[in-house]
């Protein structure tokens, strides 16, 4: 996947995951494209931790995938903003 696509594939899933988690009304666009790569990195690991293919390209598997992951890092952080 070329850097074009996967900073429009990080927007739009760092966008809908802002809209699952409730953060829109706080996040800029450079926050939700930061946020849907890093949780297609981190999707991607945990899909190989379960021996499955990670994000595979710009379809609906993939975004799925990297939702969760972003989803996953939205929790941790969180999370680890509440103990301190």
């Amino acid at each position: 996947m070329n850097i074009i696509l996967f900073i429009i594939f990080g927007a739009l899933v760092g966008w809908i995951t802002s809209l699952v988690v409730g953060t829109n009304i706080r996040q800029s666009i450079i926050g939700d494209i930061v946020l849907g790569v890093l949780g297609a990195l981190a999707g991607g690991l945990i899909m190989d931790f379960f021996g499955q293919p990670g994000v595979t390209g710009f379809n609906l598997y993939s975004i799925l995938i990297a939702l969760i992951g972003a989803v996953v890092l939205v929790l941790i952080g969180r999370a680890l903003s509440r103990s301190f």
